[in-house]
């Protein structure tokens, strides 16, 4: 419902500025579903800067003028693209947090699972992978890009899962949880984005299409991180 709730705000918000509607985007087709998804794949092999409207035309087999009556313009094309995929994840993350709350057992592998699990099921999808591999592009955006969107999908979230480490992990001071928490961001978006590195180095080692290995592996790397010890690493 969340996800239904941003679309209608975003429309909404582009109401006001476009013209009526235009040829070919008749009430009850999936017009504006095909455009999000031919923007996902642009936005994701060229980010944001790198996309034209042009490009997602033709890509969605569509006039600019479609993509400017449902979106506005490229930002709003984009921030639908993001929030489209980004609020699934957040909401699934609250969902598994909620229910984590429920017992009197939860260890750092749980968190780290409940966090996870959101994003490696998206990733075990063909859309979702193009998110993705736009949503690790989007720390090299421009920062009034990034922030917003970021901030507007996931900070809500991420605060929750802060103050539930703090409460698994009381030995942790509130600088060393959140170091710990922004270093299982920045490794989950690297093993789930694709970068190939993997298929490198180690092609008979490793599978980086096989969800359950990924997600094995990224789980046991960053329990054992925020688990360690305070200071351990210190010299």
């Amino acid at each position: 419902m969340t996800q239904i709730r941003r679309r209608s705000e975003i429309s909404a918000r582009s109401a006001g500025r476009r013209p009526g509607r235009p040829e070919g985007s008749g009430a009850g087709d999936n017009t504006s579903e095909r455009i999000l998804d031919a923007a996902e794949e642009v936005f994701a092999e060229v980010g944001y800067s790198g996309a034209t409207l042009r490009m997602v035309a033709a890509q969605a087999d569509v006039t600019q003028a479609l993509i400017n009556y449902y979106f506005g313009s490229k930002y709003g094309l984009y921030e639908a693209v993001f929030i489209r995929r980004g609020r699934v994840i957040a909401d699934g993350r609250m969902e598994r947090l909620e229910e984590l709350k429920q017992r009197t057992d939860v260890s750092v592998r749980d968190v780290v699972q409940a966090f996870l699990a959101p994003t490696i099921a998206l990733r075990d999808s063909p859309g979702g992978r193009l998110f993705l591999r736009l949503q690790a592009r989007l720390h090299t955006e421009p920062a009034e890009i990034s922030y917003k969107l970021r901030g507007e999908a996931y900070d809500a979230s991420t605060r929750a899962y802060v103050q539930m480490l703090a409460s698994v992990c009381p030995q942790l001071s509130a600088k060393e949880v959140n170091w710990r928490m922004a270093l299982m961001i920045g490794a989950y978006m690297y093993a789930f984005s694709d970068t190939h590195r993997l298929e490198q180095l180690a092609p008979a080692a490793c599978d980086i299409n096989d969800t359950a290995e990924v997600f094995e592996q990224i789980t046991a790397f960053v329990t054992a991180g925020i688990s360690a010890p305070p200071g351990s690493g210190a010299r």
